[in-house]
């Protein structure tokens, strides 16, 4: 059997199976019939069988459950004590379950804890590039960089992630000395300085680890652990906190025609498979975050449907960063070739991203996506409360 697919959904939740048999989704209707606890059934067979010769008895089907957490709980618990068969894939549905509704997130960066689950919390970018897609070369130098980022922690970064390699489509590769030059002096000046945790911006390990020893405590890796081998190690050893985020191929060829069958599956396979690479060279599960990695390796079309699905990625039991600041699916949806005057178009996937689940968003416009940020969490905090008249 085929593991699950998805789970989506507020308040009353979908869960998409693939995989079961006709028998098995007899069984299942039959089940969800004479139990009549609330939870709904429907099914058809999967892509792969519909034009397939196969029987009746092997044929796959793709299955949909809904019903409410409990609900969903309770039935698949009672079915797997009835048919031995489902028992794997009852446990199975529990975790990701228990994943999926989970907020209570508490980050501890070096000492300094990031209480995600109390609100959405903002990651303003400090880019020291001189060609960055966005603002390119305005804080290239060490006072400017300064400069920006006490205005950005002044005006509601709950983090500032610096970066000093463009990673945008089509930059060239940066030397680790170089990228060092530009980003030590302004990470040591930050982290004496201001109270809010620093991040580095970079998948190379032995920037990393500089970064790290000169007081910054996240790391956020656009390769999710992938470019450079003992980029986990190293952030394992220093106990820092990392972000793994999907790309499709590299910041040269990354949008030369990218294909998924199923973005947002294959990305949240992508970051299951960058947690277990962190778990593995001994990092805390709880020191890690994810990133579906909006613009890396993706369409228009790909972008738009991984933050409409985004609650799906919640299935990991991570928080989600989002970064969708000022990039170019936006200016190319509303025709807007400045990427500066993409701010209310960013607004648009922020709000939508929070409440689908993004607990981090990584902006160029701290002061206004705060306001959008805290605006999302009044009205979801209101939302979830019951017996509201």
């Amino acid at each position: 059997m085929e593991p699950v697919l998805r789970i989506s959904g507020q308040g009353s939740l979908t869960i998409t199976l693939n995989g079961l048999t006709s028998e098995q989704v007899a069984f299942l209707l039959q089940t969800v019939r004479s139990t009549d606890n609330g939870a709904g059934f429907e099914s058809f067979p999967s892509h792969s069988s519909v034009n397939s010769a196969a029987s009746s008895s092997t044929a796959s089907m793709q299955t949909f459950l809904t019903g409410m957490p409990q609900t969903l709980k309770s039935l698949t618990r009672f079915i797997a004590l009835h048919d031995s068969s489902f028992a794997n894939l009852s446990k199975k549905i529990d975790s990701l379950l228990d994943n999926y509704l989970r907020s209570d997130y508490k980050i501890n960066c070096k000492g300094t804890i990031l209480d995600l689950g109390s609100r959405t919390h903002i990651m303003g970018i400090l880019n020291v590039t001189p060609d960055s897609f966005s603002n390119g070369g305005l804080y290239s130098s060490t006072e400017k960089a300064l400069a920006h980022a006490r205005e950005i922690a002044a005006a509601g970064a709950d983090i500032i992630d610096v970066g000093g390699e463009s990673t945008r489509p089509g930059a060239k590769p940066l030397s680790e000395e170089e990228e060092l030059d530009r980003i030590i002096p302004v990470i040591r000046r930050l982290s004496a300085e201001l109270s809010i945790p620093i991040s580095v911006d970079t998948y190379k390990s032995t920037v990393a680890k500089k970064a790290l020893e000169a007081g910054a405590s996240i790391v956020n890796d656009i390769s999710g652990l992938r470019f450079s081998p003992d980029m986990a190690r190293v952030a394992a050893d220093s106990g820092a906190v990392v972000v793994i985020m999907h790309i499709k191929g590299t910041p040269r060829d990354m949008q030369q025609n990218p294909v998924y069958e199923d973005v947002t599956a294959e990305v949240t396979a992508y970051l299951e498979e960058g947690i277990e690479i962190a778990i593995n060279a001994g990092l805390d599960r709880e020191k890690i975050l994810i990133d579906p990695g909006i613009g890396f390796g993706k369409t228009i079309e790909h972008n738009l449907v991984l933050i409409n699905r985004l609650d799906e990625v919640r299935c990991l039991g991570r928080p989600i960063v989002l970064g969708t600041s000022r990039k170019k699916f936006i200016g190319s949806i509303l025709n807007i070739p400045v990427p500066e005057q993409r701010v209310d178009g960013t607004a648009a996937t922020v709000a939508l991203g929070i409440e689908r689940g993004a607990a981090v968003v990584r902006v160029h416009d701290v002061a206004r996506m705060a306001q959008v940020a805290r605006m999302a969490d009044a009205i979801l905090k209101i939302k979830l409360k019951k017996n509201i008249k």
